[in-house]
């Protein structure tokens, strides 16, 4: 069978990483099999991910607005309860408006298969799907990822949701414990606590957001439990169990004291793992563990002719990273180039209300690379425009390296995955932070905040005494004109 294939590329899912290798293969000419397992394209993120959870979490926004208008010198408004049935029919209807972008229609207009049914492997080769043989050159697994469910003592006979229910829940529930502390724990545990259910959050270890620098991670936390959120750090889930109507979680706390926590609802949001079952991977002789297929910094599983990407990889579970390794992919297998990935500057996101955004390296990585580091810092309290729109929680966090070169930035803020935009250019573009000081920012912004965390670095070095007695000497000048012990 050598080199008489059906296919130059065959992919298997239709998420971020499957549909951009399929569109950017079909473009150049290669034919191209897509294979999705559900009824429709778009993957988890549009289906019970990103595009989902963002739209709860503007409706919640908006309601907790509402509530809020006091705040803004508004009169108060009385307002019904929440009916979630609206609420999860305008995120049906959000996710047809991005569908019609991901449909089997578009794809085929642009030269793509697109076959739905669950294919396995006959060989490294050859896929069996629907009692039928298709044939490939190149295969390219990106089959996503799912939500962990643990071995937690009862938990297998209790009902609990994940993400893949959370968004089609017929009402909204009176009180919900969620497990786990990630980014979509917060996210969700803050936007369902807005529209009224009582939320519990429990977490194993000492803080949330565990990949986040404390500080930051703690002003999430600040500003959710202000809002209602009950936390349970240092707890572990001893016991769960199903008392018909509500869910009954019995905890231990670092002290060794326990309790019981109950619920109406159980969300489970401890993680992610790869699907890798199924696929008939043995067959084809492709080497993965429980954490993902294993590849190369050029996306090859062990034979070279079989890629992954997205989530199934497990290096950064984003939408926008699988689109970058969907990239990655069409250049090593369709243009021939040797092109690697670099996750240098992988940004990220929690959409919690401030954002928490970040680029590069935060402390926590930084100290565990053993790299030393200055922290330069902002506060949206000092930014007139977060001061305006009575929002002027959190920061901006920069960290420069030895050489005074960025390491990584920090913000949680007001809109910080936008903000975060300008660091994306600048890093990735080597620009230089004099340039990004000295670029005009519009008066009032947010943005204003990178210009000036930059520019309180460089004011160290200009506004030095160093330079006041240089200048002095000089140029002959006088010094300072005013003391506040003069005003007194």
């Amino acid at each position: 069978m050598a080199g008489n294939f059906s296919y130059d590329m065959g992919i298997i899912g239709g998420g971020a990483a499957g549909l951009t290798i399929a569109a950017g293969s079909a473009k150049l000419g290669a034919k191209t099999l897509l294979v999705e397992k559900e009824s429709q394209l778009g993957g988890d993120c549009l289906h019970y991910g990103c595009v989902p959870s963002k739209a709860l979490i503007k409706t919640a926004q908006v309601y907790h607005q509402m509530k809020d208008v006091q705040r803004y010198g508004v009169p108060p408004v009385v307002l019904p309860e929440i009916t979630f049935s609206r609420v999860a029919e305008r995120i049906r209807n959000v996710q047809a408006a991005i569908q019609h972008h991901d449909s089997p229609e578009r794809f085929c207009s642009l030269g793509v298969q697109v076959e739905i049914g669950v294919p396995e492997f006959v060989d490294e080769h050859e896929i069996r799907l629907n009692g039928k043989q298709y044939t490939a050159r190149n295969w390219v697994i990106a089959t996503g990822s799912a939500a962990a469910v643990p071995p937690l003592p009862g938990l297998a006979s209790t009902p609990f949701i994940t993400n893949r229910e959370l968004f089609s829940l017929e009402k909204l529930p009176t009180s919900m414990i969620i497990l786990g502390a990630g980014p979509i724990a917060c996210e969700m545990a803050q936007a369902f606590n807005r529209l009224g259910t009582k939320v519990t959050i429990i977490q194993r270890s000492h803080q949330i957001l565990s990949n986040e620098d404390k500080d930051m991670a703690d002003g999430v936390m600040a500003v959710l439990a202000a809002e209602g959120v009950r936390f349970l750090l240092e707890t572990q889930v001893q016991q769960v169990e199903n008392l018909g109507a509500a869910r009954q979680v019995t905890v231990a706390a670092k002290d060794g004291s326990v309790r019981k926590i109950q619920a109406e609802t159980l969300l489970v949001a401890l993680g992610r793992t790869a699907n890798v079952s199924g696929l008939g991977l043995e067959q084809a002789g492709v080497v993965f563990d429980h954490k993902g297929i294993k590849v190369d910094s050029r996306l090859r599983t062990n034979h070279k002719h079989m890629y992954a990407a997205g989530d199934v990889v497990g290096t950064f579970q984003f939408t926008h990273a699988a689109g970058y390794e969907g990239g990655i992919v069409v250049s090593n297998a369709i243009f021939h180039l040797p092109r690697k990935a670099d996750y240098t500057w992988m940004p990220w996101c929690t959409y919690a209300d401030p954002e928490l955004a970040g680029i590069g390296m935060n402390e926590k990585a930084a100290a565990a690379a053993g790299i030393n580091y200055t922290v330069w810092r902002e506060s949206f309290a000092d930014n007139d425009r977060s001061i305006a729109e009575g929002n002027p929680t959190g920061g901006i966090k920069m960290l420069l390296d030895e050489k005074e070169k960025p390491l990584g930035i920090q913000i949680f803020g007001p809109r910080a995955g936008d903000l975060l935009g300008e660091w994306v250019a600048v890093v990735n573009g080597g620009v230089k932070l004099a340039t990004l000081a000295g670029a005009v920012h519009p008066y009032p912004t947010l943005g204003e905040i990178n210009k000036r965390v930059v520019g309180s670095f460089l004011a160290s070095k200009i506004f030095s005494e160093t330079v006041k007695k240089g200048l002095k000497f000089i140029f002959n000048l006088k010094g300072r004109a005013c003391d506040v012990d003069l005003l007194e």
